[in-house]
């Protein structure tokens, strides 16, 4: 493992039709922070934005989830996210990999409502919790 490979800063992205996720935090510390709702149109990003954040936390990795079906076959939004990743890393020149994100959003949805926070999530989206989890659930298959 090349020295220094442990502490990399990661990016991740929950790419969504309608909103992207994003959230960023060190592999060393296995954890992540939400960082930003982005707007989509159709699953198109404001690449600008994207460029920004970027910039702003220079990230040696970019991890994008998967959303998988239960029984491990692959739907449209897995081929459109595929897509997003392979466009991030043509775009911008960063190493993606795809991360199994099945739930993330239930859970990231369940963890709102523990902590008491509004259930308007067409209003108030999950995805930028839901990118933490799919950065931690990167992080622990490391």
């Amino acid at each position: 493992m090349p020295e220094g490979a442990l502490n990399r800063r990661v990016m991740a992205f929950d790419f969504g039709t309608r909103r992207i996720g994003v959230a960023t935090g060190q592999e060393m510390l296995g954890t992540g922070q939400p960082l930003a709702l982005l707007p989509a149109r159709d699953g198109v990003p404001d690449w600008d934005s994207i460029a920004r954040l970027l910039e702003e936390w220079q990230p040696q990795l970019v991890v994008v989830g998967l959303p998988l079906n239960m029984d491990d076959s692959e739907n449209d939004m897995c081929a459109r996210a595929r897509k997003f990743g392979k466009r991030l890393h043509g775009r911008f020149h960063v190493p993606v990999e795809m991360v199994d994100e099945r739930l993330t959003s239930f859970e990231a949805k369940g963890d709102v409502m523990a902590g008491g926070g509004s259930r308007d999530f067409g209003r108030h989206g999950v995805d930028d919790r839901a990118a933490v989890l799919i950065l931690e659930t990167w992080c622990r298959e490391q």
